[in-house]
């Protein structure tokens, strides 16, 4: 397997890949927008050269971070605001109105996010503020928003809930518990709720250096092993439920933050990397960007 290599530079820090309507979709977090582009099966240099290209901003939103992203059933953009607690959709003029207020259930930011096929949102609260203001971090939840924007706690004392993902039939999410070094699985009953919670992987840390593995985004394949972006140990890799390890990628100079199955056959494995998380260190150069590979087994489920 080929080494990733760069289809789009020059952003702040890519979060929260999806792939979506032929399209694959990310938040540039530290410029305040989000973004769309193609993803095609050749990573040649004239079909890169095609996809950044392609890459344009669908939805700016200056007062706040966006990070999670996904969609209602009628089509409308759904995207978090970090800081301010909120869900936004986005009309089809473009416009954001409120989706959802989380503020009186969470004391931290909220990050990253699946939105199952009837619209409803699962929503990670990382249990402190990314940059600034709480620094010590506390148990956290995964906050469930019905398609109406009734918010509500789906599962608690997580430890950083990050990145969240369903399986192809709607039953099981599958969440990046950041500061416990696993992926955790839940049940979903016909109401949305969350039950039977379970370990699906416990990581090992990259290194002996190190002393957890940091799970961020995360995505599903049609086997069931999960692409999981680990920032702190600078690698991507394939884990199969029980934890075995069967695909990895390692980075020197940069952090993947998370990933997406993208393209047509769903076999492109977009990385959002960047240079550091911090918002005053990114904020000095534009060295974020989407990385990619081919790989064996196709995406599944979602993102």
């Amino acid at each position: 397997m080929q080494a990733p290599v760069p289809i789009l530079e020059g952003l702040r820090f890519g979060e929260g890949p999806r792939w979506h309507d032929g399209s694959l979709w990310f938040s540039d977090m530290h410029a305040h927008r989000v973004v769309c582009m193609s993803v095609g099966e050749s990573l040649d240099g004239a079909a890169v050269a095609e996809m950044s290209a392609s890459a344009q901003t669908v939805l700016e939103m200056d007062f706040d971070n966006p990070s999670g992203l996904g969609w209602l059933p009628d089509g409308r953009l759904l995207v978090v605001a970090m800081e301010t607690q909120k869900l936004y959709r986005q009309a089809a003029d473009g416009s954001l109105a409120q989706h959802a207020d989380l503020s009186a259930l969470v004391h931290g930011d909220i990050n990253d996010m699946i939105v199952a096929a009837d619209g409803t949102a699962y929503v990670g609260h990382m249990g402190y503020r990314i940059h600034g203001g709480i620094a010590e971090r506390q148990p956290a939840e995964t906050v469930k928003v019905t398609p109406d924007g009734q918010a509500s706690i789906g599962a608690d004392q997580l430890e950083a809930p990050n990145g969240h993902i369903l399986t192809p039939d709607g039953q099981t999410l599958i969440v990046a518990e950041s500061a416990a070094s696993c992926l955790t699985a839940f049940d979903i009953d016909s109401h949305g709720d969350l039950s039977n919670r379970r370990v699906f992987a416990q990581l090992p840390p990259a290194s002996e250096e190190l002393r957890i593995a940091t799970p961020d985004g995360i995505c599903l394949d049609e086997q069931g092993a999960v692409w999981v972006a680990d920032p702190r140990g600078k690698r991507v890799f394939r884990v199969l439920e029980g934890g075995e390890i069967t695909d990895f990628f390692i980075y020197e100079d940069v952090m993947p933050v998370a990933c997406v199955l993208a393209g047509v056959d769903r076999r492109t494995l977009c990385i959002c990397v960047a240079a550091d998380w911090r918002r005053e260190i990114v904020m000095q150069a534009a060295t974020g960007r989407i990385d990619a590979v081919r790989v064996d087994v196709a995406g599944a489920g979602r993102p």
